[in-house]
């Protein structure tokens, strides 16, 4: 008897999660096999997440550190480096666009009253955080010793000085020949333990989405509806218009190529709601579907799940105009302009991990003088949004090492 594909395998992991949480739902939260259900899923979720996790900093080292030093064989590193910076601050600026107008247009917020949020907020303790401070401690973060980011699991840390040590690797050439070797062993062996982590995806991923679905409290749901739904339809719109558009123009790849290749690490972000948890899936989609060379996916891909946070940006942007909306204040163009730009280093800025972006969040409400405490009322919806806004990060990710291959490499020459 043949096996379906992982692929096919992960879809259906995913469709019997959400079916077995609604069965669940109508059966009773309290009930006695719910709650049993629920300590099972939590169990194999968790076990899940912690598997990729456990992978994570070593791959994003290695793979940073292999893909920079690789580059130094096709003169190319420089033409990446400017290349992929370019398309994600592009990315996440048109991302960013779509939600300040689709707020200008159905006016998020308008009718309704922060009085209803009281309770809420009276449980929440928002930790205040000017724009300068978050500034100062975001680049204090970038520089710190690598020991040190390794052991804490300090993603963007890591990054940094990956990115220092495959440059290094690049300008000694031959001379440090061996170690590149080295790591790059390394590396096959942290794949090889990512090949064993996948076995279990399509179970993991049914147990998250089991647990997202029954304990998510829909009631405030229905009050903040309007916004959720814009929300949606804006990542909608940016993840299956605008950057299957981008991808089609730059490329030529057609969006049912890219989603039937991309779809693993799609559904494997919406679930775990954590670009760097799908990292492993990520790379191996690009890689292994869409045809990626390696030294361009193992650069783009761990860079983009630190940094370029199209999902996020475009959330933080169209959630500060909510918040203004709620308390009655119309925000000038100007104020919407620094909205535009701080909701950018916010999401460069947030780790990629569930929610990650309510902390950052902060930043820039107060960025135009809105009350940092509204955030709550963000929270009991934030956990159901986080899923699109995260595979709308990874896909972005995943397009980024399409065009940038695209744009740097000549198309006369052979793909690997």
């Amino acid at each position: 008897m043949k096996f379906p594909s992982l692929n096919t395998q992960i879809l259906l992991g995913a469709v019997f999660g959400i079916l077995i949480g609604i069965a669940l739902v109508s059966v009773g939260k309290e009930s006695a096999i719910t709650q049993t259900s629920l300590y099972a899923a939590n169990l194999v979720g968790t076990f899940f997440i912690d598997l990729l996790k456990m992978v994570l900093i070593p791959l994003v080292f290695t793979s940073i550190t292999v893909g920079v030093a690789n580059l130094q064989a096709h003169q190319q590193i420089h033409r990446v480096w400017m290349t992929t910076l370019s398309f994600f601050v592009f990315s996440m600026s048109v991302a960013i666009v779509v939600g300040l107008t689709a707020n200008a247009i159905f006016q998020t917020g308008k009718g309704l009253h922060l009085a209803m949020f009281q309770n809420a907020m009276a449980n929440f303790s928002a930790k205040q955080q000017t724009p300068s401070d978050f500034f100062t401690h975001f680049l204090h973060g970038l520089f710190m010793n690598p020991f040190a980011a390794l052991a804490q699991g300090d993603v963007l840390a890591v990054l940094i000085f990956a990115l220092f040590l495959g440059i290094a690797l690049v300008i000694g050439g031959e001379r440090y020949k061996n170690i590149l070797v080295l790591l790059q062993e390394f590396l096959d062996i942290v794949m090889q333990m990512v090949r064993w982590i996948m076995t279990i995806a399509p179970f993991g991923i049914m147990a998250l989405l089991i647990k997202l679905m029954v304990t998510q409290d829909l009631a405030l749901l229905g009050t903040l509806g309007k916004f959720a739904a814009v929300v949606s339809g804006s990542l909608l719109f940016h993840g299956v218009v605008l950057l299957p558009l981008i991808l089609y123009l730059v490329t030529g790849m057609t969006p049912w190529r890219f989603w039937r290749g991309a779809r693993e690490a799609l559904v494997t972000a919406f679930a775990t709601s954590s670009s760097s948890a799908t990292l492993p899936i990520t790379l191996r989609c690009v890689e292994h579907n869409l045809h990626v060379r390696k030294e361009i996916a193992q650069f783009v891909i761990p860079l983009g799940a630190t940094i370029n946070m199209d999902g996020t940006a475009l959330y933080e942007a169209t959630a500060a105009l909510f918040v203004a909306n709620l308390v009655g204040i119309d925000l000038n163009l100007t104020q919407q302009l620094i909205v535009f730009f701080t909701a950018m280093f916010a999401a460069i800025g947030a780790p990629g991990i569930p929610s990650a972006g309510m902390v950052t969040m902060v930043m820039v409400l107060q960025s135009v003088g809105l009350p940092a405490e509204a955030i709550a009322i963000l929270l009991p919806i934030d956990r159901l949004l986080d899923t699109l806004r995260t595979a709308a990060n990874v896909e972005g990710d995943m397009i980024g090492s399409l065009v940038v291959q695209k744009l740097v490499y000549s198309k006369g020459e052979k793909h690997d």
